[in-house]
């Protein structure tokens, strides 16, 4: 394996539903990793279906249980660090201290950020916190998992084109990036994008209208997960993009308005779904010409 032991999620947590820490832990489990769930917020379940209590942490009670996972005597056992939505600005600088002091125990630590900070409207999180997962938390990354329009906010561009995201994605960093909702070359499709310095790769399937909730939070566990079993990149891109969009394709097919992801664990394990991958021309390659 390249990689085991536990992994530390740190994101919201819903009572009903499977979007942030309930999805990425479920997923994790499920593929055989022990995992420390932090929440940011508890809510009764996603704000999209309605109004729903959000339950915060005071910024200094956050802070001291950052400093007891840091301070922890069990800290040897954590490999990885999945991070989602965040509640407030203090907390992506609190995760930012626990990330560098697990960084300085374990150079080879692999830590995730999924900046969830908004989408086709635009931010749904209030500004100071954008910037502070931007600041704080993307130059510690080793991988960072944005959809395109949180990309496109955290570069200050448009991304209307595979070629604008890839440039945008080698300018802001970090070394390795997996965009979603690229542009597709398939009709009726949607894509995922990944870029390293070296490899430019397209994982694309048919389009699901409609989807529930949670599916960015599920695709950078999954790919977190697969990287750490020791798939190589391309694999761990087709294996995740693919346990995404078999549950999503699932889900749709019974109408549920929340992931499936109890009903669908073999979908997270062994998928089944086709998935398109391409290769791409990396900037820097067309630089080179």
């Amino acid at each position: 394996m390249q990689n085991s032991g536990a992994v530390i999620v740190i994101s919201s947590h819903v009572v009903r539903g499977s979007v942030g820490n309930r999805a990425a832990v479920f997923a994790l489990e499920t593929l055989g990793f022990p995992v420390w769930a932090l929440p940011t917020v508890v809510l009764p379940w996603h704000p999209g279906h309605g109004p729903s209590t959000r339950l915060t942490f005071a910024a200094d009670e956050f802070d001291k249980a950052i400093d007891d996972l840091i301070n922890a005597r069990w800290l040897g056992e954590v490999s990885a660090v999945l991070t989602g939505y965040f509640g407030n600005e203090r907390q992506p600088k609190a995760v930012a201290r626990l990330v560098r002091a697990l960084q300085e125990r374990n150079p080879n630590l692999l830590y995730v950020c999924d900046p969830v900070i908004g989408d086709v409207g635009g931010l749904y999180i209030p500004q100071s916190t954008a910037e502070a997962i931007r600041d704080e938390l993307l130059p510690l990354a080793s991988v960072a998992t944005p959809n395109r329009y949180e990309l496109a906010w955290l570069a200050g561009s448009e991304l209307d084109s595979n070629a604008a995201i890839m440039e945008a994605a080698l300018a802001l960093g970090p070394s390795r990036m997996l965009v979603t909702s690229a542009i597709p070359m398939m009709a009726g499709g949607t894509g995922n994008l990944y870029l390293t310095g070296t490899h430019a790769l397209l994982a694309e399937h048919r389009l699901i209208d409609n989807p529930p909730n949670g599916q960015g939070d599920l695709l950078s566990a999954l790919f977190l997960a697969r990287l750490m079993t020791g798939a190589d990149e391309e694999r761990a891109l087709q294996l995740a993009t693919a346990s995404v969009y078999e549950i999503l394709a699932r889900t749709a097919k019974r109408g549920s308005d929340e992931l499936t992801l109890e009903t669908d664990a073999a979908s997270l394990t062994s998928p089944m779904a086709m998935v398109h991958m391409r290769r791409l021309i990396h900037p820097l390659q067309r630089v080179r010409r």
